[in-house]
């Protein structure tokens, strides 16, 4: 089975490439993947396959034969989790760095979620079985503190807190660059990247209000140790908003410098602080995530 696209060039996109053209033309599509579906076959123009180079013309037809996502299998896995906090309803742990939330492309084992499976009896299934308990989520090198939920109860009240911004999250960063205000607002829409569908930028069209709050903690001449509040949760947020700003994130293999100044896998950026209201309960919660010592062996360098 096969999900067909069709799409018809209009004449703004004349002469332009076709594997450029489909980039913008399809939702959540990487220019990598489209040339890989033009080169086995699945994409054409006039129902004749062409070459990702093609140049289109006005007027041609583009059909494109998505083949069908395959069923993720989902298994609990025996891996060690740094739990914060657990009861009946909610589970708070300390994510490190380098592990994926939940199972998606190249990712099917080693994720929060396969740990969470083998740890709890129960989790919420409103997410569905990829990501079962699945709030929030952090990247997968950003570490620290997030919560799931072991009921539908529980998810529905937590999802609500984060939506209404009455739930709040704190993080800390090294970036580069001096920051020379003390604090500031960044206030940018994010959106897809118009030509690189893997990352997010800030972009005023098919975009999603975002905002960060900052606050510099620490200065060390070419670098600075902020703190970040999140007032909206977007995809890559902080990370986009620091970049935008010209302070990207150390370390960010997407979006910040591509010589990297320490050995640290991933981007400089721990989520250190959670504050909820419990969905039983009704008492506020709040959890700390200490820094990772990747990030403290920065930190010792940059004060030397």
């Amino acid at each position: 089975m096969s999900n067909l696209q069709e799409f018809v060039v209009p004449d703004l996109a004349q002469n332009e490439r076709l594997d450029v053209f489909l980039v913008r033309a399809m939702e959540n599509m990487s220019r990598s993947h489209i040339q890989k579906l033009i080169a086995e076959g699945n994409i054409t123009v006039n129902k004749r396959q062409v070459k990702a180079n093609y140049k289109v013309q006005q007027g041609e037809v583009i059909a494109a034969s998505l083949p069908e996502a395959q069923a993720i299998d989902v298994a609990p896995e025996d891996i060690a989790l740094d739990i914060l906090y657990e009861d009946e309803y909610v589970i708070v742990i300390n994510k490190p760095r380098g592990m994926v939330v939940h199972p998606a492309v190249g990712n099917y084992s080693g994720t929060l979620v396969n740990a969470l499976l083998e740890h709890c009896e129960d989790l919420s299934g409103i997410n569905g079985m990829v990501r079962p308990g699945i709030v929030h989520r952090l990247d997968k090198d950003t570490s620290g503190v997030m919560v799931a939920a072991k009921n539908d109860q529980a998810h529905l009240s937590l999802t609500a807190q984060i939506k209404n911004r009455t739930a709040s999250r704190r993080y800390l960063a090294i970036v580069y660059g001096n920051i020379k205000e003390e604090a500031g607002v960044i206030n940018a829409p994010i959106g897809r990247h118009p030509v690189d569908r893997k990352k997010m930028a800030v972009t005023f069209q098919n975009c999603k209000e975002a905002i960060t709050n900052f606050h510099v903690l620490e200065r060390f001449g070419k670098f600075t140790l902020v703190e970040c509040k999140l007032k909206t949760g977007r995809t890559h947020q902080i990370r986009v908003h620091m970049t935008y700003i010209g302070h990207p994130v150390v370390g960010d293999p997407k979006y910040g410098r591509e010589r990297q100044s320490f050995a640290i896998k991933g981007q400089a950026l721990h989520s250190t602080e959670l504050t909820f209201t419990h969905p039983a309960t009704g008492e506020t919660m709040v959890f700390h995530a200490p820094l990772p010592e990747d990030m403290n062996l920065i930190l010792t360098e940059l004060r030397k």
